[in-house]
């Protein structure tokens, strides 16, 4: 039976115009840039500790990568201040802004059908409820039984074989 041939559309032909397209898409589709984006443009421009506090769950280094992204990508801006200790602060610049509406859209989206995905959650979860019991990640595999995921398989000591000389 000969294959069925693919067709994708234009815009996911690989191209060096949609290779940048791509790099932004995970730019801005990334966990923490989103978010970055939304605080900044609530809040205008903030120091690296104050967007630190304002986004819940980043670690310091995360931060700082996401910002050097989005700085790269001209989306935001920094400006250092020569003061003991040294000020810097964050913005989004305009093109920053422009993304900004993009994703607002997003959050008023996310508050309109936050039910909807809910009872859609629940629904799925009800339907994928498993029978059996969970496995414990805190000890070996039961003999017979693989081991969790997230953790390796115990190894089996085996001895050497000898070779005759």
């Amino acid at each position: 039976m000969a294959k069925k041939a693919i067709t994708r559309p234009a815009e996911l032909e690989h191209t060096p115009a949609n290779c940048h397209a791509r790099e932004m898409l995970a730019r801005v589709g990334d966990k923490w840039s989103v978010y970055v984006i939304h605080v900044l443009g609530d809040a205008g421009t903030l120091r690296f500790n104050e967007l630190r506090g304002r986004v819940d769950g980043i670690s310091q280094r995360m931060l700082t990568v996401t910002l050097r992204g989005m700085e790269r990508d001209g989306l935001v801006t920094r400006t250092v201040y020569p003061e003991v200790p040294p000020r810097v602060e964050y913005a989004l610049t305009r093109l920053g802004r422009t993304l900004r509406q993009l994703v607002r859209g997003l959050v008023e989206w996310s508050s309109a059908h936050l039910t909807e995905v809910d009872a859609a959650r629940a629904a799925y979860d009800a339907r994928n409820r498993r029978s059996v019991k969970p496995v414990p990640l805190g000890g070996p595999a039961p003999v017979g039984r693989p081991a969790p995921i997230g953790r390796p398989a115990p190894l089996l000591r085996t001895r050497p074989s000898r070779v005759a000389g």
